[in-house]
């Protein structure tokens, strides 16, 4: 089991990653440039608002308040907010304005991935909802910013 939760604690967000990519380049050119405008406000967005919030708040780790080896080595640094769970989420955030069935795919994988960081003791469940608000917020400002007037499909 142990397995199970390293691998997709250190690797599933490379699955993620691909899929949104896969999607993304199957799209025609409008969509394909909607979407960059998206990314391109919704994940530096999101990464600066966590940097914010990692300044803001600080939330040691588990193994170091807990006193254990997690199974994933890590530096015992600040572990809010998960820079995994911020990754995936942003991606599903950006898939959702174009396919939502996809995105939830992407969502659950996002949870999965911090439900197995949390297990793999790198991750307090705080540090996870952290990333998804983070995320959250950042798709609502590119929405109300921009979002409403780009294209979807053809």
């Amino acid at each position: 089991m142990d397995a199970v939760i390293i691998l997709v604690a250190q690797y599933f967000y490379m699955l993620v990653l691909a899929i949104g990519a896969v999607f993304f380049f199957t799209q025609p050119n409008v969509v394909r440039k909607s979407m960059l405008i998206c990314g391109i406000i919704i994940a530096p967005l999101a990464y600066v608002l966590s940097r914010i919030a990692g300044y803001l708040y600080y939330n040691p780790r588990p193994f170091v308040v807990g006193d254990f080896t997690p199974l994933i080595a890590h530096a015992a640094d600040n572990g809010f907010p998960s820079d995994h769970v911020l990754l995936t989420a942003a991606v599903a955030m950006i898939v959702w304005f174009y396919n939502k069935k996809l995105s939830v795919v992407l969502w659950s994988l996002a949870i999965l991935i911090g439900v197995a960081r949390v297990l793999a003791g790198v991750h307090h469940v705080a540090d996870i909802l952290g990333s998804v608000l983070l995320v959250l917020i950042s798709g609502i400002v590119y929405y109300l910013a921009v979002g409403r007037s780009q294209p979807r499909k053809l």
